[in-house]
Parts: structure tokens; sequence; C-alpha cells
């Protein structure tokens, strides 16, 4: 059922003053692009004739067919709480329209309702997810730009005042409730300056428009406290980085089809077949899971990521976890995901994985309940356990010979991807870092 009407829309901008819009939508590298127009273009947005330069967008389309529109989902209104007295600023989410009034194959939003569109083929109702994105807050230096210094030497669960991040952390809790939020935990993490708010699980299509919500009041509000907030997933050396864990289950007629009471750990075939197949496909999912040079600086052992494709009910060293939950809790806990992901190709890239086991009935490997970093390459690979891709290339190689994550991203994403990603990739190999002039140049 939707949740807003037009007319729905219309009462609550006069009743809070809206004078500006913003049209929001996604770009194929995760950052939120927007259109602002004034309260007179309303009836226009609202009949899908806005239109933008697609051009001009990473990894939309070519100068000579550049003309989208914006069709904004009544659903995602909101009125960011923080704006001006004298004339608020409201927004929806987007999807993306060619002139011919189709949907844009290479709009990452329309991509995951594709996807979903399969899993309801298969009998499913919904997707649910609850993500845990994690973050640092940097001091802002004198010229308003980020510094290094972060704002605390707190750990995890700290309080202030050895967590300085504290308040800023609850404006940020008060904003995010405002805006219909449902926050569950607010916490200081494992590592000095960095943070974690989770909130409620939803279906994948809002539970992505909300990840991307979450990121824009992180970073406005921790301006207002002079700090940044960055969802980079190893800005640090020598800590832990940022993750953004994926728990996800499937439901069908209002029942999660992950739990069995007389399953084996509670948990159904079908739970078993998804997990099989995140499994299987991990490794090729990755570059779009961990989609920057600086992710595989976080998937290495010693700093609680993952580094090896695995799972278990009782060891967070593994890739894939089972949490204690059961009922309508049920879910499986996708821990490499960080951050910098488009959550809307993540999510489409984890269900195909997932449904793509079902399908083929697969079984997982045996569960691991030792911990993983501390066995030797040899009893990995007698337990068959596969090293996570070590580079952004080596991702990238393995995601282009996965047939199923290729289809799950369609023509378009997976090309302008893979293209947008080995031009990073080089740009990174052809530059001389500080470290290679540390270590050689006074030695050779």
């Amino acid at each position: 059922m939707p949740k807003y009407t037009r007319e729905d829309v219309v009462r609550q901008i006069k009743e809070n003053n809206v004078k500006f819009i913003r049209l929001q939508f996604t770009d194929m590298l995760g950052i939120i692009k927007n259109v602002e127009i004034p309260l007179s273009q309303l009836e226009k947005a609202l009949d899908n004739k806005m239109m933008f330069d697609g051009s001009s967008i990473e990894g939309f389309v070519r100068i000579e067919e550049s003309d989208m529109y914006l069709y904004p989902d009544l659903d995602t209104f909101v009125v960011f709480p923080w704006t001006s007295e004298k004339g608020k600023v409201a927004r929806f989410i987007c999807d993306i329209y060619k002139p011919d009034g189709t949907p844009f194959e290479g709009d990452p939003r329309y991509n995951l309702k594709r996807n979903l569109k399969k899993m309801e083929e298969l009998g499913f109702d919904a997707f649910n997810i609850g993500a845990e994105p994690e973050f640092f807050l940097f001091k802002l230096d004198e010229k308003g730009n980020p510094s290094l210094e972060l704002n605390d030497q707190a750990g995890y669960f700290d309080l202030a005042p050895t967590d300085l991040g504290e308040n800023c952390r609850r404006d940020i809790v008060l904003e995010l409730e405002e805006m219909g939020f449902e926050i569950e935990a607010s916490h200081h993490e494992g590592a000095p300056g960095q943070h974690e708010i989770d909130f409620k699980y939803s279906d994948a299509v809002k539970h992505a428009d909300d990840i991307q919500t979450f990121k824009l009041v992180v970073k406005t509000i921790a301006r207002k406290h002079n700090l940044h907030a960055t969802f980079m997933p190893k800005p640090l050396f020598g800590v832990n980085g940022s993750g953004m864990h994926i728990n996800m289950s499937l439901f069908k007629k209002g029942e999660n089809v992950f739990y069995d009471t007389k399953g084996d750990l509670e948990l159904s075939e079908t739970a078993y077949h998804f997990m099989a197949g995140i499994i299987q496909h991990a490794t090729a999912f990755t570059a779009i899971t961990n989609p920057t040079i600086n992710s595989y600086k976080r998937l290495v052992p010693g700093y609680e990521a993952p580094s090896y494709v695995a799972w278990s009910a009782s060891n967070r060293s593994p890739l894939l976890r089972v949490p204690n939950s059961r009922g309508l809790s049920t879910r499986l806990e996708v821990r490499s995901v960080d951050p910098s992901a488009n959550p809307y190709m993540a999510l489409s890239v984890l269900l195909a994985a997932g449904l793509s086991g079902i399908e083929n009935k697969l079984t997982p490997p045996t569960a691991v309940d030792r911990n993983i970093y501390v066995m030797s390459k040899e009893e990995r690979e007698e337990e068959g356990i596969l090293d996570l891709p070590v580079t952004l290339k080596g991702a990238l190689d393995l995601l282009q010979k996965d047939e199923v994550i290729v289809e799950s991203l369609g023509d378009h994403l997976f090309e302008h991807f893979v293209e947008a990603k080995e031009i990073e990739w080089d740009m990174f190999r052809l530059q001389v870092h500080p470290w290679e002039r540390e270590q050689y140049m006074t030695i050779y």
C-alpha cells in the first residue's frame, strides 16, 4: 500500500512551510545526486516532467542520448528538519526514466527492483534488510576541510567524556527519528573516532533508500559539530575499518522462510540454499560490495573484517554469520560489505547470489566454528575456504567471470562499472605513493 498520495504531499508541504524540493537519485558509484526546484515547479515534478542531463552523471549515458526524466517516488517524501525556518527543504527519491517512458537500465534503484521481480517469480514476497553502517568522525581544520585528527580516543561502547562524539551521534539520532527512522541502537565502535547507528530492518528498496538518507544526515549533522563524517572503509592504518554488515531474510505471506523449528540450527532448507549461493558467488560480488581501492585495506586479517569465504553460527571471523535470533528475526549476515558500496547494487548482487542457490538447490560447505585467522593456508585449503580478493583489480577479474552476478547488474551497469573501476585501478597503479619513496628512495 502506498504511504502517501499526491494530496498528502501537498498538505505536508503547506504545513511545514516547504519552499524548495530536492529530486534525489543515486549514481552508479553510490553518490547522491539531486536537482533542486522551487515550489512553483512541484506540479511539473509530480507529473514526471522534470528533465535532467544524464550525460553528466557517472555511468549514465552518452551526450547524444542525454535526456532523462525524474519520476518522484511519493513514499520517499520527507522534510529535512535542519533546514531554514524561513522555508524548509523537502525531498523525493526518484526513479530515472528515458524519454520513451521506459525505466533507465543504468538506474541502480530500478535495477534492484528488477532483481526483486525475479524473487517474486520464485514465490517470495519480500527481501528484508538490516544494514549496520559504520563511520569515522574527524575534526575540521581552520579552513573547514577534513583533518586526520580524530575527535576522540574512545573504544567499543565507551561513554562521554571518553567518547566526545556522543553529542554529535545523539543529534544525528534525533534528526533521523524526526525523519521517520526507527533507531535501534547507537554506540561507539571499536576504533577511535568510529561510530555505528543501527536502524530498523525494512524491505530492500526502502532500506537502500534509508542507507542513502542516513549517510546524508550523518554528514550534514557532523558538519554542524565542526566534524567531518566519512564512510571511507579504511581511513586509518592500524585500526579497524568501517563495515556495513548486511542482515538478510526472505519472507512469504508474512512468514520468514529462513526459519524452520525442525531444521538444523532451526534454519530451513531455503536458508541453507540461499547461504550456499552467497558462498559460491562471494568472490565475484566483492567488486560490487567493496568497490574502492581502499576497500581492500579493510579486508585483511586482524581487524575483525572477513578475509575468507566461510560461514558460522558461532564465529565472527567468516564472511557469513548466522545470528542467534530465530522466528521472524531469523537472518543471515554478510560481514564483508563496506559503506562505500552503492546499496542498490550491493543488494542486487546479494539477492541474485542467494536466489541462484535456491534455484539450483545448492548445499553450503560445513560451518567453520574456529578462528580462521589462526589457520594456516594448508588448513584453509583442506576446509575448502577461499580467500576474498585482495585488490580491486582481482575482484573485477572475478566479477567478469560470474554470469549470475553480471546478469544481476544488467549490461549497462556492468559495462560502465567495470570501465570506471578499471580506470580507477590504473590511476592508483600508476601513481607513486609516499610509502614507495620511504622504502626505496635512500636504499637504491
